[in-house]
């Protein structure tokens, strides 16, 4: 295999990076990446447990002379979120990512990178690799499809750990330790309608694109815009300029924990030109209201084949209705920690299934009466507009500890390395560190991670120098 990252020390960090690369994994596609650290573990004679879900548990023992000290455990997710240009050609399930290295950091050509959390991953296996000269016992746990609900970590039975110290490698800044994270619940609202045969003269295509989407919890308050939501808005402003129309299909986004970047409706009608001028109208309002990291934005309208059959009137009017007021973004900042969103709601994705439209949320927030008050406003609204709702799955929040030597170690490594203080801090996005905490309550634990950006979209990148640095400090935690 040819590496494209060269002179990067170590050197088995970035060769283990680029081998998961080339191994698909997304979520619920994780066991090829588990056979990958099965071989790696047997390959090295490691104590090592393999579970149903394919999760892996590997054990190495202490460095001479520290035997006696307690273990260290170290903990990633090994699937990544699949998302690709509408123009790149990639089959998750089968392609290798496609890495280049530039200015310094690493990309994948038209698709996610997966250093969320693929990198952590690397960083555990070179610690088991030996890239660590002095450690103590060392307990790593690689789970699975940590991005679609967490059920690796769910899954996992606890009773093989004995450390009590936990260095999770899921955040995304050097200069970060994350010390506590909001807890979520996702959820579907199905809006079961009926469709009858279409009479409209037009059917006319409708979409949103070119927005810089990203990750529902730690973007969420950069103020990138919901293409879902845009469109929305869209068919809510055909209805205030007396236009009549049925929905054929609308569509938008793909995945709960990413803010969508694209959507697309397609309407009957029997005024296209009329359409096209609200569009036109309103793709100038919302320009003016974006961000800079917004500023592909597109909103095309155009006709396409007519359609066989539409959405009736009444289930276009609580479809468009529904979509319109369905709360989205940041819903409270915390008081207590400045720049910190305490509370919000991403929808996250839009399909049309049969007869029935299907809404998918993700909600966040550190504080369960919260979630419980969002889940009990989007049932009132279902009841308002004849839909139901199911709940996928919830999981709770890691609060922060006053105390904690272990957090205390890393930052007086990571200002030898440094020469500064890292910041501590607790992040609106959810961490699998929940569910180790209610599994072992008295674990102290810290999340860090090398520089990442624009995770679970096509312009995620991973700053290598960043990664050297990190493990620089891991190192010396480690030799503490």
């Amino acid at each position: 295999m040819k590496y494209v990252i060269e002179g990067r020390k170590p050197e088995n960090i970035f060769r283990f990076f680029e081998d998961i690369c080339a191994i698909p994994h997304g979520s619920g596609n994780e066991k090829a990446v588990a056979d990958y650290i099965v071989a790696f573990a047997e390959a090295r004679g490691l104590e090592y447990k393999r579970d149903a879900v394919h999760n892996v548990f590997i054990k190495k023992p202490a460095t001479a002379g520290r035997e006696n000290e307690p273990p260290m455990m170290m903990q990633a997710h090994t699937d990544m979120v699949c998302e690709k240009n509408a123009d790149t050609v990639h089959d998750f399930l089968k392609d290798s990512l496609d890495l280049y290295v530039e200015d310094g950091w690493l990309h994948a050509r038209g698709t996610t990178l997966g250093a969320d959390d693929g990198i952590g991953v690397a960083i555990m296996l070179a610690a088991l690799d030996g890239a660590a000269a002095s450690h103590p016992a060392l307990e790593c746990l690689f789970t699975v499809s940590e991005e679609t609900g967490m059920d690796g970590v769910t899954n996992f039975d606890f009773s093989a750990v004995s450390a009590k110290r936990l260095i999770n490698l899921d955040a995304a800044e050097v200069d970060t330790v994350i010390a506590g994270c909001a807890g979520g619940v996702r959820c579907n609202l199905t809006l079961a309608g009926k469709t009858a045969a279409n009479k409209r003269e037009k059917t006319l295509k409708v979409k949103i694109s070119g927005l810089a989407g990203g990750h529902s919890g730690e973007n969420i308050n950069h103020g990138r815009a919901n293409a879902n939501k845009l469109m929305g808005r869209y068919l809510l402003a055909l209805r205030a300029a007396g236009l009549e129309y049925e929905l054929v299909s609308l569509t938008g986004g793909g995945k709960s924990n990413a803010i969508p970047r694209e959507c697309v409706a397609v309407i009957a009608c029997d005024c296209a030109d009329k359409a096209v001028c609200v569009a036109k109208d309103t793709e100038a309002k919302i320009r003016n209201e974006l961000a800079a990291c917004d500023a592909a934005f597109a909103l095309e309208i155009c006709e396409t084949e007519p359609a066989e059959t539409s959405f009736d009137a009444d289930t276009t009017r609580r479809a468009v209705s529904l979509l319109g007021i369905a709360s989205n973004g940041v819903l409270k900042m915390s008081y207590k920690m400045q720049g910190l969103v305490e509370h919000s709601s991403n929808l996250g994705v839009i399909r049309t299934e049969g007869e029935s439209i299907i809404y998918t949320f993700m909600f966040r927030s550190g504080i369960n009466a919260q979630l419980d008050q969002t889940c009990a406003e989007l049932e009132a609204l279902a009841d308002l507009c004849g839909a139901t709702v199911e709940y996928n799955e919830r999981y709770g929040g890691w609060d922060f500890a006053e105390k904690s030597p272990l957090r205390d170690s890393y930052a007086a490594a990571y200002a030898e390395v440094t020469g500064g203080a890292p910041k501590i801090e607790s992040i609106h996005a959810g961490l699998e560190c929940g569910f180790i905490i209610d599994n072992i309550p008295d674990m102290d634990i810290i999340s860090v991670g090398p520089n990442e950006v624009d995770i679970h979209s096509p312009d995620e990148r991973l700053e290598l120098s960043s990664v050297e640095t990190l493990w620089q400090v891991v190192e010396k935690v480690l030799a503490k």
